[in-house]
């Protein structure tokens, strides 16, 4: 069964000016940088992309600006999803309209929904508002405090939702991925969003993944599925210990705002974090730096 998105998919950074502002002059050479390393489409606005602590305005922009550079050479998700209903609509019509190959959603996580039946609501609610563009819904637990069972949200999704196409899964549970990916015939387009651990979401059936460190270190993921694609486990599961090693080197060094400091260092400056994320200081980012060259980092990231 084909399905839109498979290989990488780079959950994008957001660039800030120094004041904080939105800045979009970054965007055109990220999307070349992404698309020469072999990344098949961008993940926009998510939480890596620091969507939450943006402006509707902003998003949109944003989104406007990923869409125009990314036409020919990357598919884009556009993350729409906010506590605000309203804000979500809006956001999901915006993107339809700018050229979005799809549209995704987190739970609204203040007020959760305290049901299945009406979070697939809420969902279907702010995919109408793009009623002809694929819909993802973005599982993230770990940040939202929702955990309904994703192959029962599938099922009630399928029903509800016309335009439901599949699931960003960023959990551990892998028994759970699994049978989504098995659910209804395989319809649905499973992505896989644990960058750490891409290869155990491989033998589970992952049709492609969506991740961070994709920006800045592509090529080694995708010497993980190239090995898997040939059954070579040996190779995979040795690219794919080092690609962990990498990420805990992001992590050692602060996660989220080490990882523009990365891209920093593939000549995609995006600027400050914006609080309440702290920018990594010009010290951690010498150590960082010395620490990714002592660990030959330079074979794996994006050129």
């Amino acid at each position: 069964m084909t399905h839109l998105l498979s290989g990488l998919v780079a959950a994008t950074y957001t660039a800030f000016n120094a004041d904080g502002s939105l800045n979009l002059d970054p965007i055109e050479k990220h999307a070349e940088l992404l698309a020469r390393n072999g990344v098949s489409g961008v993940f926009v606005c998510g939480s890596t992309g620091e969507g939450v602590s943006m402006t509707t305005d902003e998003r949109q922009r944003h989104f406007q600006r990923w869409c125009e550079v990314s036409k020919g050479w990357l598919k884009l998700i556009a993350h729409v999803g906010h506590n605000s209903i309203g804000d979500a609509q809006a956001l999901a019509a915006h993107a339809a309209k700018a050229g979005a190959h799809a549209i995704a959603t987190v739970a609204p996580s203040v007020l959760r929904p305290a049901t299945l039946a009406d979070l697939v609501d809420w969902c279907a609610a702010v995919a109408s508002k793009a009623p002809e563009t694929p819909y993802y819904y973005y599982h993230i637990p770990v940040l939202t405090q929702v955990r309904f069972n994703m192959v029962a949200f599938s099922e009630m999704a399928r029903d509800r939702i016309p335009t439901f196409a599949g699931i960003k899964f960023t959990d551990e549970n892998l028994m759970e991925f699994a049978n989504c990916v098995a659910a209804d015939g395989g319809k649905n387009n499973m992505l896989f969003g644990r960058d750490e651990v891409l290869l155990s979401g491989l033998v589970a059936g992952a049709h492609g993944a969506i991740g961070s460190s994709f920006n800045y270190s592509a090529p080694i993921y995708n010497r993980v599925i190239a090995a898997f694609e040939k059954g070579d486990m040996p190779t995979a599961m040795r690219e794919m210990t080092r690609a962990r090693d990498s990420v805990q080197i992001l992590l050692d060094f602060g996660g989220g705002p080490a990882g523009k400091a990365m891209l920093k260092m593939c000549g995609i400056d995006c600027g400050p974090s914006r609080l309440p994320q702290r920018t990594t200081p010009p010290e951690k980012y010498a150590a960082l730096q010395k620490r990714l060259e002592e660990f030959g980092w330079d074979d794996i990231r994006c050129k």
